[in-house]
């Protein structure tokens, strides 16, 4: 009996220690310095990728073509929707060919998964919610704004609704790790999609007027008791003006108008999101986040936007009431970019754009340019973005300048990736008025200046990396850079060797040995190195890697 109770035992751990090791081998996020990579096979994967249409997903046929399409990008993922009601069209019943056949077409066309949960909400509407929780007001009550009107979104307060919510969810993580778990197609979880309160601040059905009316949970205060030198200024400040007491109802330390609704809303749907989440990494933990609607201006108020969602000032709440959602990630369609992305590059917060736009139209010449083909310089060299995604990324011509920035971020990432979380990478990005910007890298000032180009729709992007001393890459267009030695010693500097690289017949190779002119005599650099070249071509990058020399 002894021996069988040992082989029992001994069986059982051998058991969890596969399972412990498998789990060690799917997607992760993983801290490599300041910054968290995506890793995935072993690797770091940071996603040149894109997002399809909501509905494109919905039929397999449809996507025959969509797959096609894709495989001639030098995208390497992409974030497509799995729907609730297509998932569990009646209570109980889960159909999953449709998620197989999406998951087998990513791997036929050579792309990874960032599954998006359209579950209770979408857009702050619960739209993609089945029939059968759309049409039982009873059962899965709806959130009423301030004059108790209905509105067409599932209350937070809804135990029903979260406790199918998350069972549907578990049931589709189950199911991709049933059929996904050695082949690590699906790297990414989005967990409902641009939640909070459209037209209102805070919910006013009757449970949640009832809550709002209790004190606020001890978990929230004892977090930002805890936190309360780190907190965000934002946070601070609401907060402060009730004296940052420590307990009380929501009106007494928050307030009771925009500001403490806010707060009210967004930890209310923190907590729902979180217990969904929560059930799905019980099974199956993929790293999830959430997206979120940002606001559009500094006097806009909740309600105008999305009330309660996860936006750049509601982080700590969101912190404190998620922990199981790994980071928050702004979709951006705002013109500030910049901006934007400084503001959910803090707190700890890993920097990933699930949605951004896409095609910009200049109407002074009439020149359609890709934005995106901009700002994912940015993103990645300046924040370390573990990714990037365009929305209806199936729409975008195959020869648009965004899948020219891809190509040649794809043979840089190698590159961009040694050198994230190590502060020798910065962006290059212009906006608005700018003539340019100044960093430090390297042992050097890099003084960027901007405008090395043709015309209004010609604006200047790129990234620096610091290679290895004295050694640079710079990719990009539309700028210059000279440089100047920091610290003792020398104070001047120069080039010894400048070359530019081109992407020829599958490979990277040596293009011409830039001087003279091209080099203003060893003293900077400019891509283009000059706008009437045989190689010139204003959709295009360039890339160009330079060798520096220190003298009086």
């Amino acid at each position: 009996m002894r021996v069988v109770i040992t082989r029992i035992v001994s069986a059982i751990l051998l058991s969890m220690l596969a399972a412990a090791v498998a789990w060690a081998e799917i997607p992760r996020l993983v801290d490599n310095g300041n910054a968290t990579q995506l890793i995935v096979g072993g690797k770091p994967f940071t996603m040149l990728a894109g997002e399809l249409h909501n509905s494109s997903a919905s039929s397999l046929e449809y996507m025959e073509d969509v797959w096609d399409r894709l495989e001639k990008t030098p995208m390497n993922a992409v974030l497509l929707p799995v729907t609730w009601e297509l998932l569990e069209p009646e209570e109980g019943r889960f159909e999953f060919a449709l998620v197989d056949g999406l998951i087998e077409g990513a791997r036929e066309h050579g792309l990874k998964l960032v599954i998006t949960w359209f579950g209770t909400w979408k857009n702050g509407q619960s739209s993609y919610c089945p029939p059968w929780v759309k049409t039982d007001l009873a059962r899965f009550h709806r959130a009423r704004d301030a004059a108790g009107r209905n509105l067409n979104v599932v209350s937070t307060f809804s135990e029903a609704a979260l406790e199918a919510d998350a069972k549907a969810y578990a049931a589709l993580m189950r199911h991709i790790r049933e059929v996904d778990e050695a082949r690590n197609t699906v790297v990414m979880m989005q967990v409902e999609n641009e939640v909070g309160l459209p037209g209102t601040a805070r919910d006013y059905s009757a449970p949640a007027s009832e809550a709002f009316a209790g004190a606020v949970p001890g978990e929230l205060m004892s977090f930002l008791v805890r936190e309360r030198e780190a907190l965000l200024p934002e946070t601070r400040e609401i907060w402060g003006r009730n004296g940052f007491r420590e307990s009380g109802t929501w009106a007494e330390v928050f307030g009771g108008s925009d500001d403490g609704h806010e707060v009210f809303s967004a930890w209310h749907y923190a907590r729902y999101i979180d217990r969904v989440a929560a059930d799905g990494k019980e099974i199956y933990p993929l790293p999830m986040f959430v997206n979120a609607w940002l606001i559009d201006s500094p006097d806009s108020r909740p309600g105008v936007y999305l009330s309660g969602g996860p936006v750049s000032k509601m982080m700590d709440i969101w912190r404190a009431g998620a922990p199981h959602i790994d980071l928050l990630a702004p979709d951006i369609y705002l013109p500030d970019f910049k901006r934007v992305t400084s503001l959910f590059d803090r707190a700890g917060n890993t920097l990933f754009i699930p949605e951004t736009t896409g095609d910009v139209w200049f109407p002074l010449d009439e020149v359609r340019v890709n934005e995106a083909s901009r700002t994912v310089f940015w993103a990645l060299a300046e924040h370390d973005a573990i990714g990037f995604a365009p929305f209806g990324i199936e729409g975008i011509d195959l020869e648009a300048p965004l899948y020219r920035s891809y190509r040649v971020l794809a043979e840089l990432l190698p590159e961009i990736e040694r050198h994230q979380g190590t502060g020798d990478m910065r962006g290059i990005l212009q906006q608005g008025t700018e003539t340019g910007r100044q960093v430090e890298l390297g042992g050097y000032t890099a003084q960027v200046s901007y405008g090395n180009r043709r015309g209004p729709h010609d604006r200047a992007y790129g990234l620096l990396i610091n290679t290895g001393p004295d050694e640079f890459l710079i990719a990009g267009d539309g700028f210059t850079v000279a440089f100047t030695p920091v610290g003792d010693g020398p104070g001047q500097a120069g080039i010894t060797e400048a070359w530019e690289w081109r992407h020829l017949d599958g490979k990277w190779v040596r293009a011409r040995r830039l001087n003279g002119d091209e080099t203003a005599h060893d003293s900077r650099i400019a891509l283009p190195p000059a706008t009437w070249d045989a190689f010139d071509d204003s959709l295009d990058p360039r890339v160009v890697r330079i060798k520096l020399f220190r003298h009086e």
